[in-house]
């Protein structure tokens, strides 16, 4: 397979990327986990963002599956965060940062920013978090340290690495010869998603608790009149 992403890409297959090809070209859909479970682990040092569209459109000339690409990519990322997760919650806030701090490439203010990130939004926090790209690869130690429920955990980080993940791969897929146009745009990407999640979500409780209201008023209707 490796031969064969070269001749379609037309990309160089040296360095990071050549690396990544051989995991993949080696163990297929699982090489996307292992690569997506290696950024969580090192805390986005990969350039997954930049990978992720390359595979996409690799699986639109037949060389991987695009559906087992994107469920190994989000199992990855939900693999390495449960070791963030048990890291944070192992270690505490304090010494958490302390380690984190020591990682290059983390700055103490990303390190706050997450922190900050989910002490205001909670368990949405972990959701619209993997789409963020500071926040992403921090997100779970906060979520640790503040013991969230481990089953929201593992359930909002999968729903939130499925949706990031298919929309880097997918766009890859889609565009074809032109996937590089995903790392030109990627950057406004999440705010755009969480514009139409913030718009959409309160949309969506508010009728909802509209529904509920006039169900229970009916019932209360129906037992005055009974």
């Amino acid at each position: 397979m490796m031969l064969y992403l070269a001749q379609t890409t037309g990309e160089p297959t040296g360095g990071v990327a050549g690396w990544a090809f051989d995991v993949i070209d080696a163990l297929g859909g699982l090489g996307v986990w292992v690569l997506t479970a290696l950024d969580s682990l090192v805390f986005g040092a990969l350039p997954v963002d930049v990978l992720l569209p390359l595979i996409g459109y690799t699986a639109s000339q037949g060389a991987i599956n695009i559906g087992v690409a994107i469920v190994c990519a989000a199992a990855g990322v939900v693999a390495g965060s449960l070791v963030q997760y048990t890291l944070g919650a192992r270690l505490g806030r304090d010494r958490a940062r302390a380690l984190l701090v020591k990682v290059p490439g983390i700055k103490p203010e990303s390190v706050d920013r997450a922190e900050a990130w989910f002490a205001r939004h909670g368990a949405k926090a972990v959701l619209f978090g993997r789409m963020l790209p500071v926040v992403r690869p921090l997100i779970s130690i906060p979520a640790g340290v503040e013991r969230m429920p481990l089953p929201k955990f593992v359930l909002l980080s999968s729903i939130g690495s499925l949706i990031w993940n298919a929309i880097l791969l997918g766009s890859g897929y889609l565009l074809g010869e032109n996937w590089h146009r995903v790392v030109d745009t990627m950057g406004y990407v999440p705010y755009v998603l969480l514009g139409a999640l913030a718009v959409g979500v309160p949309l969506f409780l508010r009728r909802r608790n509209r529904r509920r209201k006039n169900a229970a008023t009916a019932n209360v209707e129906t037992n005055t009149s009974g």
